[in-house]
């Protein structure tokens, strides 16, 4: 049964009163207290080979770095560069273009790093690549692109063995703006995580099988594609849940369903016995580098790093902007699924490539823009 018990629900209420998050949250004064869900240090010990102890440094670690990016960008100011979470220092890394932005930057407690290019300089750059796309001038091999602070140039993906005539005309065409990497490693065509009806799963739109994300006021949010405005929802059981209030795909993929039918809402993410429910304390965006896990009706718990941000899928059926790619498997189904950071909500499950038994890539859609579109509320523990 993948929906929580009325036990689990009573059990996660009564740790502590549900509230409810505002999209936008200002900074707190200090770094906020290290409340790890049970079984969060054993699923990073399984993922990336750490001792107990190593877990609970990263964890803090990167809770700092979440905690001191905003302050560090704004100290930046229009010499931004991008930032991004080092994982051998376990430090916040911030690109700036100035010389004395740096001393503001190294001010707020985040190293600095000189870089070549702005963040805004290389997004005119990304924004050229989309607008090749939207014109049809982007092959179908190749998959996505994202702007990377610390090469300063725009990451292409492009599937191998398939370089043809169209590519290399594609590629000579983004690099008149800037410069432009290719990677070729690992990449497969990406696809939506949808799913065909199977029993015993989270929820239903006629024959496709989702997964929730984040509970949010009066429902809760997930994947675009899984359905559109007005679209009906059934829960795990087949009785009616609810339905799709909102939801964009292409360009975006999010949604979120107005629940009903004698289904609540509650800042829980299943573990799966992997490891226990996770409670959801807030939606701080999590830097590139840090870990990340996701939960999802088909292959349930895993979890690994946040790899971009920014980054334009080129699915068959259209691209999709502003997605974070991630190195966690996924498989059909897991569409609409939680991506999650400690405590804090990072995003819903799009798609990707590859499987949990050989392992691939994984978008989501970022939280935050989410709430602001449809102006709901986090709910949070």
């Amino acid at each position: 049964m993948t929906t929580l018990t009325k036990m689990s629900v009573a059990a996660a209420l009564a740790m502590s009163g549900l509230v409810v998050a505002p999209a936008a949250q200002a900074a707190p004064a200090a770094p906020p207290s290290a409340q790890l869900s049970p079984g969060l240090v054993s699923s990073m010990r399984a993922a990336f080979g750490l001792t107990e102890q190593q877990a609970l440094v990263r964890i803090d670690q990167e809770a700092k770095a979440t905690w001191q990016a905003p302050s560090a960008r704004a100290a930046a100011g229009s010499s931004f560069g991008g930032s991004w979470f080092d994982q051998d220092k376990g430090v916040l890394v911030v690109g700036v273009t100035d010389p004395a932005a740096a001393e503001r930057v190294r001010a707020t407690g985040a190293e600095a790093r000189l870089v070549g290019r702005t963040a805004a300089e290389l997004d005119r750059l990304k924004d050229r690549v989309d607008a090749l796309s939207a014109a049809g001038k982007v092959p179908s091999a190749v998959t996505s692109w994202h702007p990377d602070p610390r090469s300063g140039a725009v990451v292409v993906d492009v599937q191998p063995g398939v370089q043809t005539a169209a590519v290399a005309e594609f590629l000579a065409a983004a690099r008149e703006a800037g410069p432009v990497e290719v990677n070729t490693k690992g990449v497969t065509a990406p696809v939506p995580y949808a799913a065909g009806t199977v029993g015993g799963d989270p929820y239903y739109t006629g024959n496709v099988r989702c997964s929730i994300g984040f509970s949010v006021h009066g429902g809760y949010v997930t994947a675009g594609h899984c359905g559109g405005t007005g679209a009906q929802v059934y829960g795990w059981d087949r009785s009616w849940q609810g339905q799709f209030a909102g939801s964009s795909f292409p360009g975006n993929d999010y949604a979120w369903v107005r629940t009903g039918g004698g289904w609540w809402n509650v800042p829980v993410v299943l573990g799966w016995g992997t490891v226990s429910d996770a409670l959801v304390r807030g939606s701080w965006e999590a830097p590139v580098g840090t870990s990340v896990c996701r939960s999802g009706s088909t292959t349930h718990w895993h979890c690994g790093v946040i790899q971009s941000r920014n980054e334009t899928i080129h699915y068959a059926q259209g691209d999709v902007h502003q997605m974070a790619g991630t190195n966690v498997c996924a498989e059909g189904g897991d569409s609409g699924g939680s991506f999650i950071t400690g405590d804090q909500a990072q995003g819903v499950t799009s798609g990707g490539y590859g499987n949990c038994s050989s392992g691939g890539r994984t978008w989501f859609q970022p939280i935050n823009e989410i709430l602001s579109t449809y102006g709901l509320a986090l709910l949070t523990a």
